[in-house]
């Protein structure tokens, strides 16, 4: 299954986040600035002002020591996740790699300093200033300097993975006005984000990659201007980080409580039912569990029921995105709209939720899921005028029940008879030329092209699921085929396009932005490694994304939003498949975590420590925010 990287809370980071910390004051996008301030935020509401000593979903009392130690599927070959080359060892961006600025767990969009302590936009929004911490060093002891951002921001422009090209393209120039002053020149003051995403920027060391290949894998080390540096790599296999007890950045009033184990260390399995043994086998800490089965089924090997690890469902307001069997509508069967209707007819969701996850999904029917996002019922004035010129000006793009009709994915009764849904795939597919040939594949009636396709995953908890889809596409004459390949296969083929059908999950944040423009528009339909892995071409999504990042207000970005929500939804790219509003987490019972967790990530990485004594415990029981679980 692919998952994203970007912005927010990325869907392979849930459980870790990223570095932040805090120099005072704030500092909105919302109006220009007149001074620099230390705080971003989209649209003006900065939760934690001067003065704080702490985050609420932090203990500021958790005690320092002991090694973490969690579980990664796959492999890696490679120490440089920037680039679309290779695999990239999981944590090494988010516990190595520092930023201008940093986000918060609890707040929609809010950016604090870090290796920039403040921020000055100018008043055309035309520039934005960063002005360096003076105390920020590697971990080699070189300082980093404005000339490390200009040197990563230009090198992940050119030499990075598409994304980043996609993500800063209204960014026209950097420059080191001194060791720790630098300007970002803007091309466009209606992209409102564009600052905060700019503060997200990894920094990257430039003494080191002085005489390298960056696009190249490595398994060197860089040095680290985060909160760890690496301290064994074994390829393929495991990836140790150790805690640099002198960071710079420790005494930050934003770190107070986090980065709190001395040791991570991230162990590769091959697939989740060998992982999940080991970890009932006591060699790793703490598992997320994303297979609902496993969870209401496997959870009883004797250290859950004797106690030692703690089982426990956490609920979240986290945006889910979109998880779903997605085309690959480069392909000419999946070009007609009719024929991908069609096939979800196919997807019995409500009998497979009811065999094999006890019930426990709930179907996903937005690219937007769990949130405020997400387009729900009838639109409203604010998004029918944005949708109605669309749908006059490009009526082949925009069909007409985007203004009319409210988006739902075929349902069954979850009997496992599903006749009527495939009785409607049929006449969808006798609409579009396809009819029944003489070994019972369907063919097109003028081109002859046969309706059989091949589903490409690397994940195998998904066979299961994909399988009775496949029966049933049989049913009415499409001839479907399942490959699983190694995560390594599969990504070099994601990246290059090659796959008819795949699961992927899509994730979103709550304030979508640049991002949107690497998923959706046109110009990156063609671009290898971007992330249009469907391959849309739509002129009313490439009008509805530049709208949304432009969006003056929250009320403008949320009818944006629903407004491509509903024109994705009715041009059938995806069949949707399902969602799970919980973190379902077990833990050994050694490893604790603050009362008030984030609602967006658990956080384990960086809010979680491990008590190994009653001093610890009662060190930590005194917090005024968190108290220890029992």
């Amino acid at each position: 299954m692919m998952v994203f990287r970007f912005k927010c809370l990325p869907a392979l980071m849930i459980l870790i986040g990223v570095g932040i910390s805090y120099l005072g004051g704030l500092f909105t996008v919302s109006a220009a600035s007149a001074e620099a301030v230390s705080a971003l935020s989209l649209y003006g509401d900065v939760k934690y002002g001067g003065g704080f000593t702490h985050f609420d979903y932090t203990n500021p009392n958790a005690p320092k020591g002991g090694h973490l130690r969690v579980s990664a599927i796959g492999n890696f070959d490679s120490l440089n996740p920037y680039i679309i080359k290779g695999m990239a060892a999981d944590g090494v961006d988010a516990l190595t790699t520092p930023t201008l600025m940093s986000q918060s767990y609890d707040e929609p969009f809010t950016m604090y300093g870090y290796v920039a302590e403040k921020a000055d936009l100018s008043p055309a929004r035309d520039q934005i200033t960063f002005y360096l911490n003076q105390s920020a060093r590697w971990d080699d002891g070189t300082a980093i300097t404005a000339d490390d951002v200009v040197w990563s921001f230009n090198t992940l422009v050119k030499d990075g993975a598409p994304f980043y090209r996609a993500y800063y393209m209204d960014v026209q120039k950097v420059e080191a006005k001194n060791p720790h002053e630098v300007v970002f020149s803007l091309a466009n003051p209606k992209n409102r984000e564009l600052p905060l995403i700019i503060a997200q920027m990894p920094i990257l060391p430039k003494h080191y990659w002085a005489g390298k290949n960056f696009a190249q894998t490595t398994l060197t080390p860089p040095p680290s201007g985060g909160p760890y540096k690496i301290s064994s790599v074994s390829a393929g296999r495991s990836i140790s980080y150790e805690r640099i007890k002198d960071w710079w950045a420790k005494d930050l009033p934003i770190n107070a409580g986090r980065y709190n184990f001395d040791k991570i260390t991230y162990q590769y399995y091959r697939d989740q039912n060998v992982a999940l043994e080991a970890f009932f086998a006591g060699e790793y800490d703490v598992q997320q569990e994303n297979v609902a089965k496993l969870w209401q089924s496997a959870y009883n090997a004797p250290p859950v029921l004797n106690g030692s690890i703690i089982k426990q469902e956490i609920a979240n307001q986290r945006p889910v995105g979109m998880q779903a069997f997605i085309y690959n509508i480069r392909k000419p069967i999946f070009k007609d709209a009719k024929v991908r209707e069609a096939l979800a007819y196919a997807f019995d969701f409500e009998w497979e939720n009811k065999q094999f996850t006890f019930g426990s999904y709930t179907r996903t029917r937005s690219y937007f899921e769990n949130s405020e996002l997400a387009a729900v019922g009838m639109p409203d004035a604010q998004e029918l005028e944005l949708l109605t010129p669309l749908q006059k000006t490009y009526p082949d793009f925009v069909p007409p029940e985007v203004l009319t009709t409210d988006y739902q994915p075929p349902r069954t009764d979850g009997s496992g008879n599903n006749r009527a849904n495939l009785k409607k795939a049929t006449e969808l597919l006798d609409l579009a030329g396809y009819k029944i040939g003489a070994d019972g594949i369907r063919v097109h009636e003028k081109t002859g092209d046969r309706l059989e396709f091949e589903f490409v995953d690397a994940n195998p908890a998904l066979e299961r699921l994909i399988l009775p889809f496949i029966q049933n596409l049989k049913k009415i004459g499409v001839a479907a085929r399942l490959r699983m390949v190694d995560e390594s296969q599969y990504t070099n083929r994601m990246q290059n396009f090659d796959f008819d059908m795949t699961s992927m999950v899509i994730p979103q944040s709550n304030s979508p932005g640049n991002e949107q423009r690497e998923f959706w528009m046109s110009d990156k339909a063609d671009v290898k490694g971007s992330r249009n892995y469907i391959g849309i071409k739509n002129p009313a999504v490439d009008q509805l994304v530049n709208g949304l990042i432009a969006a003056e207000t929250r009320g403008d970005l949320v009818a944006h939003t629903r407004a491509l929500d509903r024109v994705l939804q009715w041009n059938y790219y995806v069949i949707p498949n399902w969602y799970y509003n919980k973190w379902r987490l077990a833990w050994w019972s050694h490893l604790h975590h603050p009362d008030t967790l984030s609602n967006m990530t658990p956080a384990i990485l960086d809010t979680w420590w491990m008590v190994t004594d009653q001093t610890q415990r009662n060190k930590a029981a005194k917090s005024d925010v968190a108290t220890v679980n029992p």
